[in-house]
């Protein structure tokens, strides 16, 4: 049985002080249910350090929101794995729809000049995550359609090549020990959530194209991961689906009461 990982994207909040008063609270409130599932935080960077510090011994683990694909070098602005895992974490994030510049929620002043900001490709995730391996961190790998390309009916083909860009020159081995992240793009901060049995089957969608790089014991292993609006009233039908092993949560993760609630949903946990 695979198991459940719950991870909270904190996106670009909380100063230190707010980190730490969230971390106080959430170590509260989550006391005896680490152990059976995997359960990370990924802070801003400016408060890695802390946060990791602040959950050691506790079982909740730490991981990046992002990284550059080499160790180090003039590349103004960039953090490397090796500076990520000196700064205490295990897990890394890697080719999230935002740092691709595909937003859920239409940002009016977000020409596309200014979306050549957000500039992560297929190409950069891959990269990225070849980068994450050597450093020794965990990836948390990400795919997902628009609105656009779902209204289309191309949603299974955007994932299935999005996947399979990713893994361009992972072996096996790896492959069997990633974590995937489904994120339908129009479901992450609209409050719009994938119908459970969707998610799971565009979840097994991830998982069927692994089948088909690495064969089906490999895809067996690999964990594939929710998210878009994950809240503490739909998680348990979420997390109880068979391609489902686990959420990437947005903004739910910033409520301590609300992120262990999540946490409590994974079915290692139900009575």
């Amino acid at each position: 049985m695979r198991k459940t990982i719950i991870a909270g994207n904190w996106k670009m909040n909380c100063i230190r002080s707010e980190a730490k008063s969230l971390v106080e609270d959430l170590k509260v409130k989550t006391a005896g249910n680490t152990d059976a599932v995997d359960v990370l935080v990924c802070p801003p960077f400016t408060s890695l350090t802390l946060v990791a510090e602040l959950l050691e011994g506790t079982g909740i683990k730490v991981g990046g929101q992002n990284l550059f694909w080499k160790d180090k070098g003039a590349y103004t602005g960039q953090i490397s794995a090796p500076m990520l895992v000196d700064a205490g974490c295990e897990y890394v994030v890697i080719g999230h729809s935002e740092p691709r510049g595909r937003f859920g929620v239409a940002e009016p002043d977000f020409t596309p000049e200014i979306l050549a900001f957000f500039g992560d490709s297929d190409a950069t995730v891959n990269r990225k995550l070849h980068a994450a391996l050597k450093g020794g961190l965990k990836p948390i790998v990400c795919v997902g359609e628009t609105l656009a390309e779902r209204q289309a009916g191309n949603t299974d083909s955007v994932i299935s090549t999005q996947t399979t860009a990713a893994l361009k020159d992972i072996t096996a081995e790896q492959a069997a020990n990633l974590i995937f992240a489904y994120e339908p793009v129009w479901a992450i901060g609209t409050g719009e959530v994938c119908e459970a049995g969707e998610a799971d089957r565009v979840c097994g969608v991830v998982r069927s194209t692994v089948a088909a790089l690495y064969g089906p014991e490999v895809a067996e292993q690999a964990r594939v991961q929710y998210g878009g609006s994950v809240k503490p009233d739909n998680a348990v039908d979420l997390l109880s689906r068979p391609n489902i092993d686990g959420a990437l949560v947005g903004g739910a993760s910033l409520k301590a009461t609300d992120f262990a609630a999540i946490i409590a949903a994974a079915p290692e946990l139900q009575k």
